[in-house]
């Protein structure tokens, strides 16, 4: 292979990387409490998130409905890791409830999700 061809075949490489999508650009949920599907004691329920990368809590949320119901935003806990976000769902009862979250990761993207749970009769 010639000197040239081998400079454009690493030339067409490089271009390539430089303008494919960037995987860790958007914060991914690594772990949850509660986990998704899980039944569990009521009525109060911590709740924490842990994400792949820094998230800029102050423009996140999370978001808390009863069995299909209407989303109730939940306050955020001040958090020392850059990476979580926490709260408590207080006075649930029993039945099925979604938790939506929505973060902005620093580079300015935003991810969202739900995790799904039950909370269980005493």
């Amino acid at each position: 292979m010639s000197a040239h061809l081998l400079r454009l075949a690493l030339a067409s490489l490089a271009l390539a990387f430089a303008f494919a999508p960037d995987a860790r650009a958007h914060a991914i949920l690594v772990s949850s409490q509660p986990v998704a599907n899980a039944e569990l004691a009521g009525p109060d329920v911590d709740v924490r998130l842990e994400f792949n990368s820094r998230i800029d809590a102050a423009r996140s949320s999370l978001q808390l409905a009863k069995d299909g119901g209407a989303l109730e935003p939940l306050a955020l806990a001040e958090s020392k890791e850059p990476n979580l976000l926490t709260a408590t769902a207080a006075g649930l009862a029993p039945g099925a409830y979604r938790l939506r979250w929505q973060v902005l990761s620093v580079d300015g993207h935003v991810s969202r999700g739900d995790v799904n749970f039950k909370v269980r009769a005493p």
